[in-house]
């Protein structure tokens, strides 16, 4: 008798090949090396640099809005503000309609980490898009909208399925 064919979805999945993990590699292996910046100059972990850049951004966001701009969990995005209100990087007020949120204000201490920073990224960012023509960037930046937009259908599909 002879040996079965496998089917496609008996394949084996090659993981090198596998989108997710792709870009689960691309960005582990850039914030590590935004982390690697950060933490030597400034003492900042990914997540405390990343509430530190929404709130020099917005001025004062609460802390749902910089969940919501970061795509961090509650959980981190709270231990986050703790040890930056800790450094005295950031004051946390109390929210005048929602006792359980809180408006973020970087200090000045805070607001000058964060002009150091800026540059900084702004400098990482260069060097990683020159690896690109800038029609490659464009192509990328759509490229990332088409693939988040798509993440967030499938996200809403799944909750729709499990209500």
């Amino acid at each position: 008798m002879p040996p079965k064919k496998p089917d496609a979805d008996a394949a084996p999945l090659i993981l090198q090949e596998f989108l997710p993990y792709r870009l689960s590699v691309v960005t582990e292996g850039v914030s590590s090396l935004f982390a690697t910046r950060y933490q030597e100059r400034f003492g900042l972990s990914i997540p405390e640099w990343r509430v530190i850049a929404v709130t020099g951004q917005q001025g004062t966001p609460t802390t749902q809005e910089v969940i919501e701009r970061t795509g961090m969990d509650r959980v981190r995005v709270s231990r986050a503000v703790i040890r930056l209100a800790d450094k005295g990087l950031l004051d946390r007020l109390a929210h005048p309609r929602d006792q359980r949120a809180q408006i973020l204000r970087l200090t000045r201490k805070g607001r000058d980490v964060y002009a150091k920073i800026v540059p900084l990224a702004r400098t990482l960012q260069a060097s990683l898009a020159s690896a690109l023509s800038e029609a490659e960037q464009r192509q990328l930046s759509t490229i990332l909208e088409k693939i988040g937009a798509r993440t967030q259908e499938l996200m809403a599909e799944g909750d729709d399925a499990s209500g």
